[in-house]
């Protein structure tokens, strides 16, 4: 008889401290499968075991899957959720809950060096730096950098700015100077001391402080006026526009709010989903919601405490007020749980940009699941074209040829109403000479199915015939010499007016042009006229260089094997120098190709 867990652990459950700290559950592999923590150690890992009914099936798995306890005491129940925070990050265990979102965020990098640049990045180097971010939206990172482009001028380039290269006048003004993007430190025009105070106004915007560097540059254009500098001042006032424009379109909640971060969370069956906004003077600066799938029966306060945990790790949030939708607890930090007015709007605005992201989610997976129902497809095909049998596997031929040259055929394989484009196939015409499009579907068709009835692999359902009633009655000739005729199902579209013809039927069937079943077909016949075409064009340019080289006298088949190799097209060989075509094929044969070409 099996051992129940309660008497398998009862030695370790005795020995458990009563005291904060996070455990880990281990598997008959040594595998971490589970990592939690606790304000009891003994209380709640006991809880595991003392019971004889599980709520949720999967944490009855759990526990039968247990075959050692492992345990680390902690001062407070905080420290025991920043370690089972990095421990599941570490470890991955299969039963803890993990945020679906494992992408690096764009930074906007400060760069430590003399004239610093300013540019995005998702690389974080310890070199020095000003990292600011990470920004959820690479569009918002946009914004910021157009932002500063427009009120700061700065260099680009990587040059070693120097004020020994600068005054020996190493280097000298580019493009981007005489577009107005730079103001030329490179030589001397703009001084390190008039940079480093664009750089330091840059800092501000990036750490969102726009108001109290409106303020500054409202006193400089002040200052700049009163000393009659009018050019001057009105360069600051044009930031001062620039700076307020961007500001009036931020959303603004209040001013009397700065630095807050808003977490909210909306439950359903298997998923959470928490939001998280961030507030610097009185402006939401920062959006971003994260989905969390269950795995075993937590509670809304579990889940909601770890996403704060890892969303303000991974954005590197250092606010020290929280406002949230549940009361929590969280050492250093201020929650606050608001009923009303403005920091319960805040709560509201979140909550509906989970509901936003929620809806989005359903919308997608419902169009994800309909563009990928190919059975569903399937099934009206068969009911509007009156199969006999599911067309799982269909079939497409089409032939190309231009005023007879280089006929070939394509045939195109869809599977579960999806390109196989493995099973494509291209064919080159042998049997039939001259313009003649029946009599080569006819060998095509009888080509690819006496083959396939050879290899003993499956014929398809249906075959599409890219054409009217001669190209679908020459197919029908092929599956009669093969006798599978009365196996297959096969139709014919021509283009002109999309109408479906059936063998031995003189009236065609006109599909709804809306319908699912004339766009499953259409898409069809348009792979295999593609893959013909392209077929085609590949064979008829190759032969066409060939034959106009063959015509030079004294340039044999080597000779145009080499050229073409070495040079790929006609284009280039027909602007070489002596010289060049020398160096390949000797100069008795360089000179009668140069000559060739350079009489026509």
């Amino acid at each position: 008889m099996k051992e129940k867990p309660k008497e398998k652990f009862k030695s370790t459950l005795s020995v458990l401290p009563d005291s904060p700290g996070v455990y880990q559950f281990y598997n008959s592999l040594d595998e971490i499968i589970y990592v939690g923590k606790a304000k009891n150690l003994k209380k709640r890992v006991t809880s595991y075991f003392n019971r004889d009914y599980y709520e949720n099936n999967k944490l009855k798995v759990l526990v039968g899957k247990i075959e050692r306890i492992e345990y680390i005491v902690v001062q407070t129940e905080s420290d025991a959720l920043l370690l089972e925070n990095n421990l599941i990050k570490k470890y991955h265990p299969r039963y803890n809950v993990m945020l679906k979102d494992d992408k690096t965020y764009p930074w906007i990098c400060v760069k430590n060096e003399l004239f610093p640049r300013v540019f995005y990045t998702r690389n974080v180097i310890n070199d020095g730096s000003k990292y600011f971010g990470p920004y959820t939206s690479v569009y918002m990172v946009k914004i910021m950098l157009d932002l500063i482009g427009r009120l700061y001028p700065l260099r680009n380039c990587n040059l070693n700015l120097s004020q020994e290269n600068i005054k020996k006048r190493k280097y000298k003004t580019c493009l981007e100077y005489d577009m107005g993007n730079c103001l030329a430190p490179c030589v001397g025009l703009q001084t390190e001391q008039e940079y480093i105070n664009s750089i330091d106004n840059i800092n501000k915007i990036l750490k969102g402080n726009i108001q109290e560097l409106i303020v500054y540059l409202n006193k400089l254009m002040t200052k700049y006026s009163e000393e009659f500098k009018f050019e001057n001042a009105q360069l600051v006032k044009e930031k001062i526009e620039i700076l307020e424009k961007y500001k009036s379109k931020s959303t603004i909640v209040s001013s009397d709010l700065s630095n807050i971060d808003v977490f909210n969370i909306l439950d359903d069956n298997n998923f959470a989903y928490v939001n998280y906004l961030k507030i610097i003077e009185g402006r939401i600066v920062q959006a971003y919601t994260v989905e969390l799938k269950k795995k075993l029966n937590e509670s809304i306060e579990d889940l909601l405490l770890m996403a704060i945990i890892e969303i303000r790790e991974r954005l590197h949030s250092t606010s020290k007020t929280i406002i949230t939708s549940i009361n929590i607890k969280f050492d250093k930090v201020k929650v606050i749980v608001p009923v009303r007015g403005e920091k319960k709007s805040l709560l509201d605005l979140s909550e509906r940009n989970l509901k936003y992201y929620r809806l989005e989610k359903q919308k997608k997976a419902e169009k994800k699941k309909e563009k990928h129902s190919g059975k569903r497809i399937l099934e009206v095909l068969k009911k509007d074209l009156n199969l006999l049998v599911l067309p799982e596997h269909i079939e497409c031929f089409d032939n190309s040829n231009i005023q007879g040259t280089n006929p070939v055929a394509a045939c195109v394989v869809f599977k579960n109403a999806k390109p196989s484009t493995k099973e494509y196939r291209h064919y080159n015409i042998k049997t039939v000479e001259g313009p003649d499009d029946y009599a080569s579907m006819e060998e095509v068709v009888y080509r690819r199915y006496k083959r396939l009835m050879d290899e003993n692999k499956s014929l398809p359902q249906l075959i599409v015939i890219d054409g009217g009633k001669g190209q679908l009655n020459a197919a029908l000739k092929s599956l009669e010499k093969l006798d599978i005729k009365d196996n297959i199902s096969i139709i014919g579209i021509a283009k002109r007016l999309e109408e479906i013809f059936y063998p031995n039927d003189p009236i065609p069937l006109y599909l709804d042009k809306n319908s699912e079943s004339l766009k499953l077909i259409q898409h069809i016949r348009n792979e295999a006229h593609r893959f013909g075409i392209k077929f085609h064009r590949n064979k008829r340019s190759g032969n066409f260089i060939k034959s106009e080289l063959e015509n030079i006298p004294g340039i044999g088949p080597k000779t145009i094997d080499a050229l073409l190799t070495k040079f790929k097209t006609i284009k280039k060989i027909r602007n070489l120098s002596l010289d060049e075509i020398s160096s390949e094929i000797g100069n008795t044969k360089a000179k009668l190709l140069f000559v060739y070409f350079n009489k026509l």
